[in-house]
């Protein structure tokens, strides 16, 4: 009898602890998404097919979807993605748009633009402004270069350009790569 007593109150006590530890210890969302979301571009602009980055990070984690669907993060958003999930990296799903090596912004030419407002309608983070009938402009600190709004507009006023050099975003360029002299 003495022993039946020892273990219940050996599993009640152990019971209690664990108890303890998954309320204490608990994991909220999928820390595996969590990692992928940070690796992303955070352009929020649905190329993926998804509606945002992180509903795009939670199916990767899932294995609901191929780690190469971000155009705006490129080939360096697949390969960080597959080194964190152990995964051979491919290039990026032409199906979903192209990358630029030089990050671009949207620029509309107000003199052609018609305030037709599809673009502002079609730009995920809200960095075009303007009203109906009226010129609309592009907040460039806001533009993440993801070309959503090329295909609404009608009178294919809006082009894609490198941003403003200015003092705080230029950088010294790289050297040219010197050439091995060839002995004659």
């Amino acid at each position: 009898m003495l022993g039946v007593l020892v273990v219940g109150a050996l599993a009640l006590a152990f019971g209690l602890l664990l108890g303890y530890a998954a309320l204490r210890y608990r994991v909220d969302g999928d820390p595996v998404a969590d990692h992928i979301d940070k690796l992303l571009p955070q352009t929020q602009c649905g190329q993926c097919t998804f509606p945002g980055c992180r509903p795009y990070a939670e199916a990767i984690a899932a294995g609901e979807a191929d780690i190469n669907q971000c155009p705006p993060g490129g080939e360096a958003t697949v390969k960080a993605i597959a080194e964190l999930l152990g995964v051979e990296p491919k290039p990026v799903n032409a199906e979903n748009g192209t990358t630029s090596d030089v990050p671009l912004v949207a620029v509309i030419d107000e003199q052609t633009c018609i305030g037709c407002t599809l673009c502002i309608r079609a730009c995920p983070v809200d960095a075009i402004v303007g009203t109906n009938k009226r010129m609309h402009t592009v907040i460039e600190s806001e533009c993440t270069g993801c070309k959503l709004c090329l295909p609404p507009c009608p009178v294919d006023c809006i082009t894609m350009t490198p941003p403003a050099t200015t003092p705080a975003n230029w950088k010294w360029p790289y050297p040219a790569p010197q050439e091995q002299e060839q002995a004659a």
